[in-house]
């Protein structure tokens, strides 16, 4: 009889499991363009964590990401803007209603925090690019358009 309850439970407890995970971590359902940005600017911002980070963007900034080690000097050198107890939203994406049909994006993160001590905002806008059904990082678009990794 005990085995039985074991096997039921046991039963029970793989079909309650997860299921399989992309690779950005996630069950089954992609990430939009603005949950992956978000979830990279958090990972860089507020968690400081370039390992969390690096699931969020191509083998290319994989390996820039990598070559400064910690949050602060990515903030510094591959986003040129270094700041402090930031809160993010997303500005603005240059897609809407044919989402479905394009393979690459651009997002403008807006943040709010403290650069330097003092109350700061500002923006960052990075490419994406849609690789199956998972958008990823590319590269960070400077001021003028042009992208500048």
């Amino acid at each position: 009889m005990h085995k039985i309850v074991v096997i039921i439970c046991l039963l029970l407890l793989s079909a309650c499991s997860p299921s399989e995970q992309n690779p950005q971590g996630r069950l089954e359902k992609p990430l939009s363009p603005e949950e992956v940005s978000l979830g990279f600017f958090n990972a860089i911002y507020v968690d400081r964590d370039i390992n969390q980070a690096m699931i969020y963007v191509n083998q290319e900034l994989k390996n820039i990401i990598s070559h400064y080690h910690i949050a602060s000097a990515v903030q510094r050198h591959v986003l040129g803007l270094s700041m402090t107890e930031v809160n993010m939203s997303v500005d603005d994406i240059n897609i809407d209603f044919f989402r479905k049909f394009t393979d690459e994006v651009d997002v403008k993160v807006k943040m709010e925090g403290l650069k330097g001590g003092n109350p700061w905002v500002d923006d960052r806008t990075i490419k994406l690019i849609k690789n199956g059904n998972r958008w990823t990082i590319t590269g960070v678009i400077t001021e003028k358009g042009r992208i500048d990794l």
